[in-house]
């Protein structure tokens, strides 16, 4: 299998391996420096995002529900969409990554900035990486420009060069119309927030802990190529 290398500095992969590179294992969240260096580009990210906001008169924790709903129940509703898209998702990812070439790639292309890093580590990174970017691309971003925008743009930051490239780029793209979607309803982040957090932790532990065998050409089928 040809070596498959994050390239945008905007994905959590890109991340680890750009900062990591220099003085320990590419990619490797188990070094303190990179793990520092990964947190506080994602909170400037969220800053950036939340004072870009405020200076155009936005709140990027809410915005005007379809359900109109308000309130504290805007937020319990958002936040039950969001735990329940977050199991779904955790659970859909392991079977992609055991029946799907190109989820299995990327699970082997990501899997070494995971290892050796502990639980405390992967949680933090995991809850920076969530909140910096559900601030920018749905706090910020989703009303001033759409849902389809941001989620295209959101899509085209997670990109790795080689056969995974496509199948991640679609899948962060439908991932953040699906988080976008939960706040535009409910007019609250909450879940978005709460369901990448999810997302992001259960995913990286799982590139930590699991090592799965690819799938047989007989499963993968067309989603091989």
């Amino acid at each position: 299998m040809a070596a498959v290398r994050p390239r945008t500095p905007h994905s959590l992969g890109a991340q680890a391996e750009r900062l990591a590179g220099r003085r320990e294992r590419a990619g490797s969240l188990a070094g303190t420096r990179s793990v520092a260096l990964i947190v506080t580009w994602y909170v400037l990210a969220g800053v950036a995002a939340i004072a870009i906001a405020v200076a155009l008169g936005q709140n990027p924790l809410v915005c005007r529900g379809a359900l109109g709903v308000r309130g504290a129940a805007s937020w319990l509703i958002s936040a039950a969409l969001g735990l329940g898209l977050g199991a779904a998702t955790v659970a859909a990812s392991r079977v992609f990554v055991r029946h799907m070439a190109w989820a299995h790639a990327l699970h082997a292309a990501l899997r070494p900035a995971a290892l050796g890093a502990s639980d405390a580590t992967l949680a933090a990174v995991a809850t920076a990486s969530a909140v910096g970017e559900e601030l920018l691309f749905r706090g910020l971003l989703v009303p001033l420009v759409g849902v389809a925008a941001s989620s295209a743009l959101f899509g085209a930051l997670h990109q790795v060069g080689g056969r995974a490239r496509w199948g991640w780029m679609a899948w962060a793209g439908v991932m953040g119309a699906l988080f976008a979607t939960i706040f535009t309803l409910t007019g609250s982040l909450l879940g978005p927030l709460m369901a990448h957090a999810a997302i992001n932790h259960a995913n990286l532990r799982f590139l930590r802990d699991g090592n799965p065998a690819p799938p047989s050409r007989r499963l993968g089928g067309l989603l091989e190529r």
